[in-house]
């Protein structure tokens, strides 16, 4: 008994520990632009049933209710809130940020489409647009070298002013891509999501169309994260990991007590002669 209550706090101890690496990571990325607060989710492990509901007690009753005992909790998974993160202005002509649905395209090194809502964007020798890391934005879209200003709609369409050109010369459309489960995207760093089979097929489509947000140039989205929400819940998580620890310090000296009081009555009596 002691030893399973003893492995049900050691469930408690894990559970809480994940939770304050995942409150630790939002907290770390507190100024990280376009990041998403994580949420940890529990679910009980199995439970150990000792008497069923609707066993008979005596030949004319039955027991009402179970007796089921808990074997711990587990963390099952890390929910990611993609709520919207405050508009900051930059006067950056190559900053944007999306109001509302949507993730700008990139392609990674690995030939893979990485999903992002950092639009801290910039223009390689080429003169094509890509991220801080040097990857390109899909689909893509290059600068000429002599613009002399840059301008991007809220719905997507780039435009250069060309030295002179009376008017905008269109050098390009971004486009941004939604997922019918947001959550299923697989974070792998630098601010990047991947496509899984649980996040479904990426649904593109240009800014304004549909439920899609818009783009806002000379902006940033910045981080979710609630800082007060986050030591809010560290101060919540840190409670409940010293209170599991507790629960293991307690069911020791039970153990303890139950060994010592034993041994004193197993030990034979001395004969005073």
């Amino acid at each position: 008994m002691g030893t399973n209550s003893m492995h049900v706090a050691k469930t408690g101890l894990n559970a809480q520990q994940r939770r304050m690496q995942v409150i630790a990571n939002n907290l770390a990325n507190v100024n990280t632009t376009g990041f998403k607060r994580e949420r940890v989710n529990f679910e009980t492990l199995l439970y150990q049933v000792l008497r069923s509901s609707g066993e008979q007690t005596s030949a004319d009753t039955n027991l009402t209710s179970a007796f089921s005992v808990g074997t711990g909790v587990r963390v099952v998974n890390a929910d990611k809130l993609f709520s919207q993160g405050s508009i900051v202005s930059t006067d950056n002509a190559l900053d944007l940020a999306v109001d509302g649905a949507g993730f700008f395209q990139v392609l990674l090194p690995d030939g893979r489409i990485g999903y992002t809502r950092n639009g801290t964007f910039s223009r390689n020798n080429e003169g094509a647009l890509t991220t801080s890391s040097g990857f390109v934005i899909q689909p893509e879209v290059v600068i000429p070298e002599d613009a002399q200003e840059i301008n991007v709609s809220s719905d997507g369409v780039v435009s250069v002013q060309l030295p002179g050109a009376v008017e905008q010369e269109e050098v390009g459309q971004i486009e941004l891509a939604e997922f019918q489960n947001r959550n299923g995207l697989q974070p792998i760093g630098e601010s990047f999501y991947v496509e899984t089979t649980a996040s479904g097929e990426a649904i593109i489509a240009n800014p304004l169309e549909g439920s899609f947000g818009k783009l806002v140039q000379g902006a940033l989205e910045s981080s979710n994260v609630s800082v007060v929400k986050e030591l809010v819940d560290m101060i919540e998580t840190q409670r409940a990991y010293e209170v599991n620890s507790k629960a293991i310090s307690s069911v020791d000296e039970m153990l303890r007590f139950i060994s010592v009081s034993y041994t004193h009555l197993t030990l034979p009596t001395k004969r005073i002669v």
